[in-house]
C-alpha cells in the first residue's frame, strides 16, 4: 500500500459561499461520515483543517502573508489515506461530499519519500 494525500480546495473567501451554521454542522457530519467509510477499511491515516492565515517563505529571505486573499480557491484541509495504486486512491476520494459544493476540488497526490530524518537529528 502507498501512501496519499487528499488536499480539499474550497471558495473559503466569497460571503455567499460560506455555509450557515446549520449547514456546516450537517457538511460536518457527512464528511465524518466520509472518513469513517475510509477507516473502515483500514485506510485512514489521520488529517487536520487548515486556518485562512499563514506566511508564504520565497527565495531571498522574503516572506509575505497568505493564503493571498485575491484567491478564493483554498487549501482548506487534507487526509492522509493508504491505497493500493491512484485508481484507489481516486476511488475513496470520489465519495468526499466536499465535491458537492461547485468549484470545490480533492487533489490526490501520492507520498515519496525523498527526507531522511533520524532520531538523533535535531
Amino acid at each position: 500500500m502507498d501512501e496519499f494525500l487528499l488536499l480539499f480546495r474550497l471558495d473559503i473567501i466569497t460571503k455567499e459561499k460560506q455555509p450557515s451554521p446549520e449547514q456546516l454542522q450537517v457538511y460536518m457530519k457527512q464528511y465524518q461520515d466520509w472518513v469513517a467509510t475510509i477507516a473502515a477499511e483500514n485506510k485512514f491515516l489521520g488529517g487536520k483543517g487548515l486556518s485562512t492565515e499563514g506566511k508564504v517563505l520565497k527565495s531571498n529571505n522574503i516572506i509575505t502573508d497568505g493564503p493571498f486573499a485575491e484567491l478564493k480557491e483554498s487549501i482548506a484541509g487534507y487526509i492522509m489515506i493508504k491505497a493500493k495504486d491512484f485508481d484507489d486512491a481516486v476511488r475513496l476520494a470520489k465519495s468526499c461530499p466536499m465535491l458537492h459544493g461547485e468549484g470545490n476540488s480533492v487533489e490526490i497526490r501520492k507520498v515519496i519519500g525523498v527526507h531522511s530524518v533520524s532520531e538523533n537529528d535535531g
